[in-house]
C-alpha cells in the first residue's frame, strides 16, 4: 500500500484470530504530511485496562495543527483489542503484550501479534 506526501488512510491490520477463530482487525491511521520530515508512532491501549490513551491518540487525530505536519504520524489508539473488549490487562492467553516483545509467527497470541512488521512508508 502507498500513502502519498498531503494524504490520510486508516489500515484495518488484521489480528490473529482467537483459538475460537474469531477475528478482529487493529486500526492504524497514518498521515502524512504534505513535506518530508520525521515518522512518529503513538499508541494507546497496550494493556486493555489502560484507555487513557486510546482517547488522547484519537483527540491527536482530530488535532487542527496536523494539516501542517511535516513527515508522517502513525497512530493506534488501541493496540490490544482484544484487552480492551474483556476489560483486562492481558490478552486471552493471558500475556502481557507488552512483555511480548519482538514476537514469533509461531508462538502465542501476543507473540503473533508483535511479530507482525507492517511496510510502512519512510
Amino acid at each position: 500500500m502507498t500513502i502519498k506526501k498531503g494524504e490520510t488512510k486508516r489500515i484495518e491490520l488484521p489480528m490473529p484470530p482467537l483459538y475460537t477463530d474469531t477475528r478482529m482487525s487493529m486500526p492504524v491511521h497514518v498521515q502524512r504530511g504534505k513535506r518530508d520530515g520525521p515518522t512518529m508512532f503513538v499508541s494507546g491501549a497496550v494493556h486493555g485496562d489502560e484507555l487513557n490513551g486510546i482517547e488522547i491518540v484519537n483527540r491527536l487525530l482530530k488535532n487542527k495543527s496536523l494539516k501542517s505536519l511535516k513527515g508522517t504520524l502513525i497512530a493506534v489508539p488501541i493496540v490490544n483489542g482484544y484487552g480492551v473488549l474483556n476489560q483486562s490487562r492481558y490478552l486471552p492467553d493471558r500475556r502481557d503484550l507488552n512483555r511480548s516483545f519482538p514476537g514469533s509467527a509461531k508462538g502465542s497470541i501476543a507473540g503473533r501479534l508483535m511479530e507482525w512488521s507492517p511496510p510502512f512508508p519512510n
